[in-house]
């Protein structure tokens, strides 16, 4: 049986990425990256022996190596706020969002075997072409939709962007296309994919209302944390369709020979 993938972790947040891939029993975080002190307390409380390292900026392949670090999969929501029609609207280039850059660079770097991105479904609005032109131009391929947190059984919408990529197997045996999402051309924004279709968007849950079962009474810094990560249950999802074209792979290599 294959050893997990090593999983990076940037923009950590508070560990939804990681804790998501681990379910499916093939990833194992080997190194987180985020900046904020109290997210940084939960990693530690959660993954003790894991490694935090505190600035994406002055993160390296290079400083991973002299630490012992190898990497397989990458992971992270890097930050929306520039994104956001509520936000600077400054996209890829502005303070915030502009740290996909610093995301590319590490990809750069490592040359991993798989990507895994979320963000803002805004996203979509002019900015996914010059990710996907990014990736191509160092021999990635990349899949994506989005994917509600209804559509894993939370009591709320919560649209989110979700990417993947890979090193270009076109030609090769085992290509490792994931047949995960639905559409290769983005969707336009609120656009229910064909997979999660069927789930109920425009509802608001009677239980949560509006806060999506938040408590007004959690501490600001708790709540920040929420909001800003994932739904486990959708990096879970992604991780066994890597999993599953992981053993796809490994098969027809294997009849190849």
């Amino acid at each position: 049986m294959r050893e997990p993938l090593k999983l990076l972790d940037l923009f950590s947040g508070i560990g939804g990425f990681s804790l998501g891939l681990e379910r499916t029993g093939g990833f194992k975080t080997v190194a987180f990256c985020e900046i904020e002190e109290f997210p940084r307390r939960v990693l530690a409380k959660h993954w003790p022996e894991v490694p935090c390292y505190h600035d994406v900026r002055e993160l390296t392949a290079e400083r991973l190596a002299a630490d012992g670090i190898a990497v397989d999969a990458i992971c992270g929501g890097f930050p929306c706020q520039d994104l956001s029609t509520s936000g600077t609207g400054l996209g890829l280039d502005g303070e915030r969002s502009g740290l996909w850059h610093e995301y590319f660079r590490i990809i750069c770097e490592v040359r991993p075997s798989y990507v895994i991105v979320e963000n803002s479904p805004e996203l979509l609005d002019g900015w996914l072409g010059d990710i996907l032109g990014a990736l191509a131009s160092i021999g990635y391929n990349a899949e994506w939709d989005c994917i509600p947190a209804a559509a894993v059984g939370a009591p709320h919408r919560r649209d989110r962007f979700w990417l993947v990529a890979y090193p270009d197997g076109v030609g090769q045996p085992g290509s490792r296309g994931l047949d995960l999402v639905v559409h290769q051309t983005p969707l336009a924004f609120g656009e229910a994919a064909p997979l999660v279709a069927s789930v109920q968007r425009d509802s608001v849950p009677f239980v949560c209302r509006r806060h999506d079962g938040v408590s007004a009474r959690v501490a600001r810094e708790q709540l920040h944390a929420a909001g800003n990560a994932v739904v486990p249950q959708i990096p879970e999802l992604i991780g066994n369709a890597i999993l599953a074209a992981e053993r796809a792979h490994r098969t027809t290599s294997a009849e190849a020979a």
